[in-house]
């Protein structure tokens, strides 16, 4: 492998890392408007019906993934993309946090 590739295998490893590294009890505050939907136990939307799914215990860096994708217009809910849109790296890295640390 070239030293390009591993300097940039390392880079990956490193940010991947650092979103894992969120803090909780900052991502608990910053979580306080999901919690309306995502800690009510077998919530369902009413229109168009689908289910909420709950965060709590839920892998921190899929739920980084997820509040990116929707702030990128990856994944489409019109809820969760204006959610994602005021949110920093640094704020889903710790909501990220938070919710993952609910399963503990």
């Amino acid at each position: 492998m070239s030293y390009l590739k591993m300097a940039l295998a390392g880079a990956v490893l490193v940010s991947g890392l650092a979103q894992a590294a969120g803090n909780p009890n900052a991502g608990r505050v910053k979580s306080e408007a999901c919690l309306g939907c995502h800690a009510v136990s077998s919530y369902n939307n009413v229109y168009p019906t689908y289910h909420v799914p709950r965060l709590a215990g839920q892998n921190a860096d899929y739920i980084v993934a997820a509040l990116q994708a929707y702030r990128d217009g990856q994944r489409k809910h019109a809820t969760m993309n204006i959610q994602a849109q005021s949110m920093s790296d640094e704020d889903m890295a710790d909501i990220g946090a938070f919710w993952q640390a609910q399963g503990q």
